[in-house]
């Protein structure tokens, strides 16, 4: 049986979800609320958001059932759910008011190398990937952890394209500058 199926480790598990959930749901009522700053000039999503969305939904229930079928177990770190959350939410706050959950380009947009912004032009995308590791190993199952991953590639691999493609055509040689300084997703490898 998992850790987090009962007792301790079942609260701890579902604290983790909370906040998890939490973080996201909040980000989502506040990124309306930061957008009203500035107008925006430019939005091209072409269908990344809700395709994330579906993603983690679909990969997070198939990884529940892997974790209660007990399909390729592993050990139990729920450790990197919070890490995860904390990276993404940290980056979030470092973009601020340019932080959007649907691809877009405010009228005054720039680019933003402080932070985690300075080592990889994705942070808040790193934290789900944490977050997706995460969760695999929480849920104990090698099943699980390659579904989420396989998920997370597919959808997340697809937003930072989109996303990229959007800030070079709407920020030009800054942002193509930003590109050859900085790593995609993870610091000094990809």
């Amino acid at each position: 049986m998992p850790v987090f199926a009962s007792g301790l480790g079942l609260v701890i598990f579902d604290f983790a979800i909370f906040v998890l959930i939490a973080s996201e749901v909040f980000g989502a009522a506040l990124v309306p609320q930061l957008r009203r700053r500035s107008a925006t000039r430019v939005k091209r999503d072409r269908g990344s958001r809700v395709l994330i969305t579906f993603a983690i939904v679909v990969s997070m229930l198939i990884a529940f059932y892997f974790g209660y079928a007990n399909v390729g177990e592993l050990p139990d770190w729920i450790f990197y759910v919070f890490l995860g959350v904390l990276v993404r939410q940290y980056a979030i706050a470092i973009l601020g008011r340019f932080f959007s959950l649907s691809v877009q380009i405010a009228e005054d947009h720039k680019v933003v190398d402080k932070g985690p912004y300075r080592l990889v032009r994705h942070p808040s995308y790193t934290g789900v990937l944490i977050t997706s590791i995460g969760l695999g190993l929480a849920v104990q199952s090698l099943g699980a952890l390659l579904v989420l991953l396989l998920f997370f590639g597919v959808s997340f691999g697809y937003r930072m394209y989109v996303e990229e493609r959007t800030l070079l055509s709407g920020l030009g040689q800054d942002y193509a500058s930003y590109m050859k300084r900085t790593k995609r997703l993870i610091p000094f490898l990809i």
